[in-house]
């Protein structure tokens, strides 16, 4: 699974905030949330964060195995 974990240190590092995100690059609190929930992103919602951040996609997502059921 894909998770955002790495997104928080960078907006953290950069000084940018959720509130920042909804009002100068257009990604709107529902997709905050999603992100928040490691849920499924729009690669056009990938490539605005990486655009607003300065960053490369592995500096705000990452791939971890699923855990294997019990």
């Amino acid at each position: 699974m894909i998770i955002f974990d790495k997104l928080w240190t960078v907006m953290a590092e950069r000084g940018v905030t959720t509130y920042q995100l909804r009002e100068k690059c257009g990604i709107d609190s529902k997709t905050i949330r999603r992100l928040r929930a490691n849920d499924n992103m729009e690669t056009k919602t990938l490539n605005k964060l990486c655009a607003a951040l300065h960053c490369r996609l592995e500096d705000i997502a990452e791939y971890v195995e699923d855990p294997l059921p019990s």
